[in-house]
């Protein structure tokens, strides 16, 4: 599925608004002072394009801090007139569409926690219309790439021309080291879905630890994403929402001096050559693994029968667990990784589960018949 969605390039958004586009602030909107001097201080950084500054942040849990409310749109307004920077603040519904509109804002961003629900996407949408502000979508909570597509599709939809994404990783209840599993595979399909969509990454909360700001971002950058979203804040220990994950102004600079751009299309025919001749190398090898997957099927479809016929369940725990871990090891000797042997292999597994499931259930369905 590739959908043709009407979508102004980022580099038309603003004068200067190339790659990489980079919005930085605080995750929450605390006082004035604290929104001034942070953002005079970002507006002093030049890939800094816009000043970012949560006014309701909607929590997972109540009773932590959930933004300042209204009032804090006349400091963003302040922010525009005296920096010269774009602003832009989270909407989580129609009112919030219209006074973040009233008050000049540039730039406006939906959640994850909205973005898992259509019902309000669509009232967001119903009340962008006719408006010419920049929309980004965050990736839903869970990783369902269809509701992050339909999200955008409504609000493109409502006129919207300047919109993209971001990816701000997805809940798990594994434990990992990053907040929010980046899945990076799941950006990367939204852009084969929707061509020329900007994709901006927001290492904050796919680490949610300082430490990874720069890992995640560079990440970023070489899967060829337009931009980052990086909270900022001039004391970030102080800051009373998602601390953590926070940096400095100067310690933005480090990251973004830090950052190396690749280049996605190369010029040189020589180098476009060898990079032809080594995907020609891979499509061959992707043959082949198509080719072995369909005789693994082959053999899952006879253990199938197998079982049907012994009256065997056609889950066995045990042959799982021990299949898994030689693959690991197995993997390791080979200079592969166990996350890529776990997925691989857990994916190969469900669907030898599901097509010996069918192979007994239509035994059974032909029995009632």
């Amino acid at each position: 599925m590739v959908l043709q969605i009407d979508i102004t390039p980022l580099n038309q958004w603003m004068q200067g608004g190339g790659r990489p586009f980079i919005i930085s602030g605080p995750c929450s909107a605390e006082s004035e002072e604290q929104v001034m001097k942070t953002a005079i201080t970002l507006a002093g950084i030049k890939e800094v394009k816009a000043f970012r500054a949560g006014i309701w942040k909607p929590r997972t849990r109540p009773g932590s801090f959930e933004g300042v409310g209204s009032k804090g749109l006349k400091w963003l307004r302040k922010v525009k007139e005296e920096t010269g920077l774009l602003t832009a603040t989270e909407v989580a519904n129609e009112k919030h569409v219209f006074e973040a509109i009233k008050y000049g804002v540039d730039i406006l961003w939906i959640g994850a926690r909205t973005s898992v629900n259509p019902f309000t996407v669509q009232e967001i949408a119903d009340a962008l219309a006719g408006t010419d502000v920049i929309v980004l979508v965050k990736n839903p909570v869970n990783p369902d790439i269809d509701l992050w597509t339909g999200a955008i599709e409504r609000i493109a939809s409502a006129g919207i021309k300047r919109i993209g994404a971001i990816h701000r990783g997805f809940s798990t209840f594994e434990k990992t080291a990053y907040r929010n599993q980046p899945n990076w595979q799941i950006p990367i399909e939204l852009r084969r879905r929707i061509p020329g969509l900007p994709i901006i990454c927001d290492p904050s909360h796919i680490g949610g630890a300082r430490r990874y700001i720069f890992e995640l971002s560079q990440k970023a950058m070489d899967l060829n994403f337009e931009g980052l979203i990086i909270e900022s804040h001039y004391d970030p220990e102080k800051a009373l929402s998602d601390a953590a994950q926070q940096i400095t102004p100067d310690e933005l600079v480090e990251v973004l001096a830090r950052l190396v751009l690749r280049n996605p299309d190369p010029a040189d025919p020589k180098l476009l050559d060898t990079l032809g001749e080594l995907r020609q190398q891979i499509d061959v090898f992707d043959d082949h693994l198509i080719e072995l997957l369909e005789q693994r099927m082959q053999i899952a479809d006879r253990i199938g029968e197998f079982k049907k016929h012994n009256n065997i369940t056609v889950l066995q725990s045990a042959r799982w667990d021990e299949v898994i871990s030689k693959a690991v090891v197995k993997g390791k000797d080979k200079g592969l990784s166990a996350e890529l042997i776990d997925a691989v292999f857990k994916a190969i597994h469900q669907e030898s589960i599901n097509r010996q499931i069918r192979i007994i259930n239509n035994e059974m369905l032909n029995n009632n018949k």
